[in-house]
């Protein structure tokens, strides 16, 4: 089975023409990205607003509730509502982008909602203890705070939709799901375990893009980068008056220590 994979993925002829896996691969990035972008515009702001002003947090629980609703099911029952109101192309397209759309809403929201509402209120209160007003104490202090919550759902819904736009080739559309869906129409599983192969790298490989973005944007020290490096790691020493403990807070003075020892 193995070399049949093999042999599947390296033959030339899958990798030309309207049906070789990179246009594959580009239709299943367009669909995605379309429904990750719109999600992010509906999510994002919704969950500042709802973790700033504490109000209408039901919106996070019935975002939540969505990822019960099996997508499948949700698919075809958008197309048959939807699609004959479509006289075009479209009418396979837009169904697939709105279940898409509802499966990424939820982790976006709710890793946006959870950073703005888990912000320090000390670093609230420092803010406005330096005279900036809601707006300023919400884009210098609580966004920046919040930042790694929020690009940890968007990397969750990137992850769910990658995954799960396979299906959308069971209503005729394109993507990598072609390959499941006609390989098993003719039994050849090859195809079949070739297809899901290049969704799991393709999957892997926007996640590890996506941790790359995550660990140049978000600040080092909410990362924690410079925790415990020998410069910033304090230093306890015990002298001889009884059983007191002297914590300093740097290797200078330390030395200090040992200078005035010297003398």
């Amino acid at each position: 089975m193995l070399n049949q994979i093999g042999t599947w993925l390296t033959d030339p002829t899958h990798w030309t023409g309207p049906n070789g896996i990179p246009q594959r691969i580009l239709e299943h990035l367009i669909y995605s990205g379309i429904s990750l972008l719109i999600s992010a515009l509906i999510a994002i702001p919704l969950g500042i607003m709802v973790g700033h002003s504490g109000r209408a947090k039901w919106t996070v629980s019935l975002a939540n509730s969505l990822r019960a609703v099996p997508s499948l099911g949700l698919l075809f029952a958008v197309a048959l509502w939807l699609g004959p109101k479509i006289a075009s192309s479209l009418a396979y397209v837009i169904p697939s982008v709105i279940v898409l759309i509802l499966l990424a809403v939820p982790p976006i929201l709710s890793g946006t909602y959870a950073g703005i509402q888990g912000v320090d209120p000390a670093a609230r209160d420092a803010a406005k203890g330096m005279g900036m007003r809601g707006g300023e104490v919400l884009r210098k202090v609580e966004i920046p705070c919040a930042l790694p919550l929020m690009l940890s759902g968007f990397r969750s819904a990137t992850l769910q939709v990658i995954a799960t736009a396979t299906i959308a080739a069971s209503i005729s559309l394109g993507g990598l799901g072609r390959y499941l869906i006609d390989g098993l129409s003719v039994s050849d599983y090859a195809e079949m375990a070739s297809g899901a192969i290049l969704v799991a790298l393709l999957a892997l490989l926007l996640d590890g893009l996506i941790a790359l973005v995550q660990r140049f944007a978000v600040s080092p020290g909410l990362s924690g980068k410079f925790r415990n490096t020998p410069g910033n790691r304090p230093v306890v020493s015990t002298t001889a008056r009884g059983d007191a403990a002297t914590e300093t807070a740097s290797p200078t003075d330390r030395a200090d220590e040992q200078r005035e020892a010297l003398v």
